[in-house]
């Protein structure tokens, strides 16, 4: 950034090498995408990556045990480790011995006329890049560019995490914290929540206040941002314009988020003529998680499952590795809850699409235009089985596991008992999602921190949004923290409503929905909304 000689074309270099900068790797894996690159490789070199694949599962699955003891974790972890660096180094035997990957023409990040070219009159990119001393913002439209200097690193990342914090107040549970301590806490930091927000809105949205409009807005983030619900930021005011009240970003932009304005490109230029799936919606549900589920019950008494989970219980959709209530002495148990919220989210969503396309939900059955797979069916064979490829919409609604040492090993968990109550591997790890057929137009993550993973320098978040770009999906959404259970449901409803009822686009229809949220008494507090964001293709 030439500051001294304005006008010169110094910031457009700027931005064009920005994008070099960062996710070269996932414009790569995007081109690959399309491709069968494992078609004319070698037999042996496959099944080399099939049993590297069967070995870490077989070990990730020993870590989510809570009994082991130290050593014996670190063992585990050395031992995964090693598989992993095998399991990538066989993934470079076979590009590097594949006939069609050799034959693709390796991407090149974009100029800032062709990023222009991919915007339209209603859309502005933010795209932000930290630096110790110094930070910067550029502005792209379809036929400007503006760049802006922001503090340095550590004042911004500071103040988004405070931010952040004062968000999601009310998705930590503190151990041995009273009700009354409870309350306090979270009425502290409703307090101070909204001067957060202000002063971080102040920092990273004044300078492009007079450009925004009411555009739609593409973030693409950079450090500690990433993990930030732009959509919760009170709009900036703009210079000599009178005072008003603070109003969420969300309610006057639609959001979406990018790795770099470049994977925009790749993403359209490779979807480009694919055909839309033919089947409308597929959801994978309350999946059960432990033999002593009312489920499993039920069975043995030869008794129906019961079609409605209980509602009287409100939990978060994150797995938590140690049980409060262990025995002093006891080796600590993993207890993963049943989502009582996520049973009646996938009726809700089912209903919808039902009423919208005519067709009568069909549990555990792909003949039907819409497959319900919930209990026992939400499994990991239902999300390997080819079929899941022919659904437009495929929702997840479970519990989220983020590894953020191991990005790899982070999971939707889905059965971990079969029908006769026995132990089965019931996660589904970022690695292997790259391994799936899922030309989706939509794929939702409704779980916990499913949008986070490792913030990896030039290439940005690796976790589950680019497992399911690799395979397929024109765009994911996912949550940025502990949601709720019962708001997550309530929320998802009304996205669906808004895009399979009024025909909204996704981007456009989960805007809707959470303004809709904010504007209830019940919801209006951004820890119950905000968490969800759309990555990818806004149009």
């Amino acid at each position: 950034m030439r500051r001294d000689n304005p006008g010169q074309g110094y910031d457009a270099l700027a931005v064009e090498n920005n994008e070099r900068a960062r996710a070269r790797n996932m414009l790569e894996l995007l081109t690959e995408a399309g491709v069968d690159i494992r078609q004319g490789v070698d037999a042996a070199l496959l099944e080399r990556e099939r049993t590297l694949s069967r070995r870490l599962n077989a070990r990730a699955q020993l870590l989510t045990r809570s009994d082991n003891s130290p050593e014996q974790a670190a063992a585990l972890k050395e031992e995964i480790s090693a598989l992993e660096n095998e399991y990538q180094q066989t993934q470079v035997e076979i590009r590097r011995t594949s006939p069609r990957y050799a034959a693709l023409t390796q991407p090149q990040p974009l100029r800032l006329g062709e990023i222009q070219r991919q915007l339209d009159e209603e859309t502005v990119v933010l795209e932000y890049s930290l630096g110790d001393e110094r930070s910067f913002l550029w502005a792209i439209t379809h036929n400007s560019l503006t760049s802006h200097e922001l503090p340095g690193r550590e004042q911004i990342e500071q103040a988004a995490q405070r931010a952040l914090g004062l968000l999601t107040a009310r998705g930590r549970l503190l151990k041995a914290e009273t009700a009354a301590q409870r309350r306090a806490r979270l009425a502290e930091a409703g307090a101070q929540l909204p001067e957060a927000v202000r002063r971080l809105s102040q920092t990273l949205l004044s300078p492009v206040a007079a450009e925004l409009g009411n555009k739609r807005l593409a973030i693409v983030a950079d450090g500690a941002l990433q993990y930030l619900p732009f959509a919760a930021l009170p709009t900036p005011q703009t210079k000599g314009a009178s005072q008003r009240p603070p109003r969420p970003l969300i309610a006057d932009h639609e959001i979406v988020n990018l790795p770099s304005a470049s994977t925009l490109a790749v993403q359209r230029r490779e979807q480009a003529g694919r055909q839309t799936a033919p089947k409308t919606l597929a959801v994978i549900a309350d999946p059960v998680f432990s033999a002593s589920d009312d489920r499993m019950k039920s069975l043995a008494l030869g008794s129906p499952q019961a079609d409605s989970a209980p509602v009287g219980v409100e939990a978060t959709r994150i797995i938590e590795h140690l049980a409060e209530n262990s025995t002093a002495g006891a080796a600590p148990k993993l207890v993963i809850p049943r989502l009582p919220f996520t049973r009646r989210e996938a009726d809700q969503i089912v209903a919808i699409a039902s009423s919208s396309s005519g067709s009568s939900g069909s549990s555990g059955s792909s003949g039907a235009e819409i497959l319900k797979a919930v209990d026992f069916k939400a499994s990991r064979q239902v999300a390997f089985d080819p079929e899941l490829s022919q659904y437009r919409y495929v929702h997840f609604a479970t519990h989220g596991l983020i590894d953020s040492e191991r990005p790899g090993l982070s999971a939707l968990a889905l059965s971990l008992v079969d029908e006769q109550g026995r132990p089965q591997d019931g996660f589904l790890r970022a690695y292997e999602i790259y391994n799936l057929n899922l030309p989706a137009d939509l794929v939702v993550l409704s779980a916990c921190q499913t949008g986070l993973g490792k913030d990896v320098k030039g290439e940005g978040l690796v976790g589950l949004t680019r497992g399911f770009m690799y395979a397929g999906a024109a765009r994911v959404v996912v949550s940025l923290w502990n949601v709720n259970d019962k708001a997550t449901s309530e929320l998802m409803a009304k996205f669906y409503q808004k895009m399979l009822k009024e025909g909204q686009r996704p981007a456009a229809a989960l805007r809707s929905a959470q303004v809709e949220m904010l504007r209830s008494s019940q919801w209006q507090s951004p820890y119950f909304w905000a968490a969800f964001t759309l990555q990818g293709e806004w149009r």
